[in-house]
């Protein structure tokens, strides 16, 4: 285990470089493909499963909301498959990053707007004044609303920051402590043991459902912009 709590979290070079970016590259090598014309079981339970997601997201979503299935559908992957390898030891995982999460919540969140403003202006605008809105309330509603539409990234990024990061500084204490009364005490070793693999399955979960949550957010954002 490492001494220093936030170590994991610390970019990772080579040579002196940044390896971020071949670990960001990383995940779609594991993605499994086939060429032949009957898949196997894996390929065959993959495509189902991207074929379910992707019919949920996009089934309140009309034409032109239903092109960004592609995105969407590669986004869930990468964002789950990057939590699930950072989970191994002695790894890294670059949604831990804030700055990442704001690269990948920003431009998708900038596209959904800027598709609401060019399709359905007058809708766009009307989100930012409800009706029946009270004149002396108006300014401070305008106001209130810019910032609620602009905070929406930030949200998106420091959520998923958020979640991933506090899971591995758990299952980090966790283990250290695992690791401390090893040599103390064996039933209280055991009990802890116990708790950290039930925390791992949970950390499990927590990366396909923060995948999940990060992608419908983002689908429920251009839902709103279509």
């Amino acid at each position: 285990m490492n001494e220093n709590l936030f170590a994991s979290f610390i970019a990772p070079t080579i040579l002196s470089l940044p390896a971020a970016v071949l670990i960001i590259l990383f995940p779609p090598l594991l993605i499994p493909t086939s060429k032949y014309l009957i898949n196997n079981r894996l390929i065959t339970t993959q495509q189902w499963l991207i074929k379910l997601t992707s019919k949920q997201m996009m089934a309140m979503h009309n034409t032109k909301g239903r092109t960004w299935s592609l995105m969407l559908v590669s986004l869930i992957i990468f964002i789950a498959t990057t939590n699930l390898l950072g989970l191994l030891p002695h790894s890294f995982t670059p949604t831990t990053q804030l700055s990442m999460n704001l690269a990948m919540a920003i431009p998708l969140w900038a596209g959904a707007v800027i598709m609401g403003f060019r399709s359905k202006i007058k809708n766009a605008l009307a989100h930012f004044l409800p009706q029946g809105t009270p004149t002396p309330l108006i300014p401070m509603l305008v106001i209130i609303e810019t910032i609620s539409l602009l905070i929406q990234p930030m949200a998106l990024a420091v959520r998923l920051t958020a979640n991933i990061t506090a899971g591995h500084l758990l299952m980090h204490l966790i283990g250290s402590a695992t690791l401390a009364m090893s040599t103390i005490n064996l039933p209280s070793t055991l009990i802890i043991f116990t708790i950290l693999i039930l925390l791992t399955i949970l950390e499990i979960a927590v990366a396909l459902i923060q995948a999940y949550v990060f992608t419908l957010l983002v689908s429920l954002y251009l839902h709103d912009n279509t």
